[in-house]
């Protein structure tokens, strides 16, 4: 049971790094692709990758593991919101800053836990109401531009947006987790990316150099694709709440990496941010590695 717990973990904060590459280099494919048909080559590049690995793996998984109609409802919902999700990301971080979103990209803790809790009563510890705190403060500090004014910054709005988009998202694969990881991520990633596409097409967005689309599904592949899939298989183990903690190193990751691929330099208000984003993130892991059944806070 525990190397399976630390099998789990090892998941999740390699989903995490994964993930963390994402935001930096997307910024920069935006450039050249829009931030709709970025979404959806992003993850169609997911779900064509994963899907090739389904079709080696096929014939070895259990037959009780792929979805059936008891799983629809959930399924649905999970492709909707991961249309909505990334589409929200691209557009905040084309408006804003890589680093702030990916700091940001830490709220969806707190969407995931909160959403858990409160739609399907999953059970939050004293310490994660603490992380839930500082997180909050953090993302607070870097949604505003001004010093003197409620001046909100809408590339942050949107990244927030997202996050809670995809915190309700990770507890509605939650329910579903148990099943084919391989379906699963391969369904999530061609549905939403038709999804962004078809949405794309409608607004009539353009692609100068096409070159770049490859670029984009192969960042898909490996930052939503395989981070998806170890995040899927990371949370059988330990629930929605826990795997979230422990992918809450990717925000870091990520403003780390756009300090050096976007060129970007840390304000006062980033620092700030950090302080109480990394105390939060503290709280978090704290409360992950401790299984604290005292103190459980349950509505």
């Amino acid at each position: 049971m525990k190397n399976k717990k630390i099998k789990a973990i090892i998941s999740a904060l390699l989903a995490a790094v994964l993930f963390a590459i994402s935001t930096p280099l997307s910024k920069k494919l935006m450039e050249n692709i829009p931030p709709t048909f970025m979404a959806a080559f992003l993850y169609l590049g997911a779900g064509v990758g994963v899907g090739i690995m389904y079709i080696f793996n096929y014939k070895k998984e259990d037959k009780s593991l792929r979805l059936d109609k008891s799983d629809f409802k959930y399924t649905i919902a999970m492709i909707g919101l991961d249309i909505l999700a990334p589409l929200l990301l691209m557009v905040g971080i084309k408006l804003g800053s890589a680093s702030n979103a990916s700091l940001l990209e830490n709220f969806e803790i707190v969407a995931t836990s909160l959403i858990a809790l409160i739609i399907f009563k999953e059970k939050v510890s004293s310490r994660l109401w603490i992380a839930i705190f500082f997180i909050i403060i953090s993302s607070f500090i870097l949604t505003f531009n001004g010093k003197t004014s409620l001046d909100f910054s809408i590339g942050s709005i949107f990244v927030l947006l997202a996050t809670i988009s995809w915190g309700l998202e990770n507890n509605c694969t939650k329910k579903i987790s148990e099943k084919s990881t391989y379906q699963i991520v391969t369904l999530k990633g061609i549905f939403s990316g038709l999804g962004s596409l078809f949405i794309g097409l409608l607004l009539k967005e353009k692609i100068i150099n096409y070159k770049y689309i490859f670029l984009a599904m192969i960042l898909g592949f490996v930052a939503y694709g395989l981070s998806i899939f170890l995040y899927v298989r990371a949370q059988r183990d330990l629930g929605a709440a826990k795997t979230s903690a422990y992918y809450s190193v990717a925000p870091f990751v990520g403003a780390f990496l756009a300090f050096i691929i976007n060129g970007e330099r840390p304000d006062e208000k980033f620092l700030l941010a950090l302080i109480f984003m990394i105390i939060g993130t503290i709280f978090v892991v704290n409360d992950s590695l401790i299984d604290n059944k005292i103190n459980k806070f349950e509505l």
